[in-house]
């Protein structure tokens, strides 16, 4: 073949192969497309091959093919190809498919929700192969993917390299930087993401207990929760998670007079990732209690059968909360603010630990910078956040930073308000007292876990140290019943 031929060969290639083109895959693919990249996709189901070519832009270049075989055989060396498929035994089944294909050099990525244990495993059993591999985080949605998601790479350095202009060109932009950087080795993109989710999991229920309290405890109706919502989006509280909020509550029923969220069922749903959260930290040994707090919430609205028994044999009732609404409603958004700065401290500590137990060196500057567009907790608190971080990339809480401590300071006597207001008036709002509770120990130089020690060595022998020699100590406790 003469090098006019291996020209013609070369441009007919495809830069980025995408398996699985559900909603995400084929929006991401058609950025892609939109950036200049040629892409091609492939799915078991051939429609979705089809509808990713008809929603291309005029003038990209975009395919759907109908094998993983003529997705492979088009892509120019080395390959990209990244997987948007359920998480588990589907991506190995992916995987196992693709290694004969290759040729050594080629990536694969993993842009799901993997469980990064799953990922760990990946990137060393690949490697052992001769190929790449990367677990990506990437968050936004279905517009973002579109329009432009935080990604969050992590894995092998080297094959993010040659990933690295496509990624920046399709992610969110903020000041022109874009939303996306390598996070670190081994499993580090889907631990970051891991720990997104739980953020994310943890201001949805903060969120949706000043809901509650402003709809039911303080008698709004739907339109009056749109102007309270929409004017903390445009202040100090500005987030995607209030901007959404803000929507909801106009959003009519196409099968009822009613708006839609009065018709939705309160039962809450969740893909794994914020228990994954949970699960992590206590192995890791830092506590993040408002994410636990936030997934034990939604198991224990699944119970909705128990609920509505337990309501009818407690006959609990909530009363209305008598203090002036406009009063009400800057102690809340305070509260809010203080328990969302919370929510950030607890996940990105966990971070901080992780990154040095699992040896996966995450760039905690960096994380922060990307999470500020593009992805579900992109808020104007991570501006803050950021400036923290540059001062002190080693900060291992930000409730350690003394720009934040003020923010939290001016904010906690209107948490404390609004937490007296709900233990009278009867609602839950686990969210907002575990977010001060956490505070509190936080910033606690001395816990009652002296008389805890003493109990594990009376009746385990498990010892204890001292406050005034170096050592570990047992005693043979005696019994006084005077």
């Amino acid at each position: 073949m003469g090098p006019f031929n291996k020209l013609m060969e070369k441009n007919n290639l495809f830069d980025f192969g995408m398996i699985g083109l559900g909603t995400m895959g084929r929006n991401l693919l058609l950025n892609m497309a939109d950036h200049g990249f040629k892409a091609i996709g492939f799915d078991k189901d051939l429609q979705k091959g089809k509808l990713l070519e008809s929603s291309a832009t005029d003038g990209t270049t975009v395919k759907g093919v109908d094998s993983l075989e003529a997705l492979v055989q088009q892509l120019e060396a080395p390959r990209k190809i990244m997987m948007l498929v359920p998480a588990g035994k589907p991506v190995d089944d992916v995987i196992g498919s693709l290694l004969p294909l290759l040729q050594p050099g080629d990536i694969i990525i993993d842009g799901g929700n993997s469980h990064y244990t799953d990922t760990l495993r990946r990137v060393n059993f690949v490697r052992e192969k001769g190929f790449h591999f990367m677990g990506i985080g990437i968050s936004g949605g279905e517009h973002g993917a579109r329009t432009g998601p935080s990604i969050m790479p992590g894995g092998d350095a080297e094959a993010y390299v040659s990933v690295k202009p496509i990624l920046e060109a399709v992610s969110a932009k903020v000041n022109g930087s874009a939303c996306v950087a390598f996070l670190g080795k081994g499993a580090a993109g889907h631990y970051v993401k891991m720990v997104h989710n739980g953020i994310e999991y943890a201001i949805m229920q903060l969120i949706s207990e000043t809901y509650q309290l402003l709809h039911e405890g303080k008698e709004l109706s739907n339109d009056e929760l749109h102007k309270i919502y929409k004017s903390w989006n445009e202040g100090e509280l500005q987030s995607y998670l209030v901007e959404i909020t803000r929507d909801i509550f106009l959003q009519p029923d196409d099968k009822t007079d009613n708006r839609l969220l009065d018709m939705i069922l309160d039962r809450a749903g969740a893909k794994g990732t914020g228990k994954w959260t949970s699960q992590d930290s206590m192995d890791i040994g830092i506590p993040v209690p408002v994410i636990d707090i936030a997934v034990s919430i939604r198991d224990l609205s699944s119970a909705k059968e128990e609920r509505m028994q337990a309501s009818e044999l407690y006959k609990h009732n909530k009363y209305k909360i008598e203090v002036p609404d406009e009063v009400f409603i800057q102690q809340l958004a305070d509260a809010l603010y203080f328990s969302m700065i919370i929510c950030y401290a607890q996940g990105l500590a966990l971070l901080h630990k992780a990154s040095a137990e699992l040896q996966m060196d995450i760039p905690l500057p960096e994380v922060v910078r990307i999470w500020r567009g593009g992805c579900i907790i992109r808020s104007a608190l991570l501006e803050i956040f950021y400036t923290a971080f540059q001062e002190n990339p080693k900060l291992a809480n930000l409730l350690l930073d003394k720009n934040i401590a003020a923010l939290i300071s001016s904010k906690e006597q209107h948490l404390r308000a609004v937490i007296m207001h709900t233990t009278q008036t009867g609602f839950p709002v686990a969210g907002l007292m575990t977010s001060l509770c956490y505070f509190e120990a936080y910033r606690s130089a001395k816990l009652p876990t002296n008389l805890i020690q003493a109990q594990r060595d009376y009746f385990g022998a498990h010892t204890y140290q001292r406050l005034d020699m170096p050592g570990i100590f047992h005693t043979e406790w005696g019994t006084f019943d005077n």
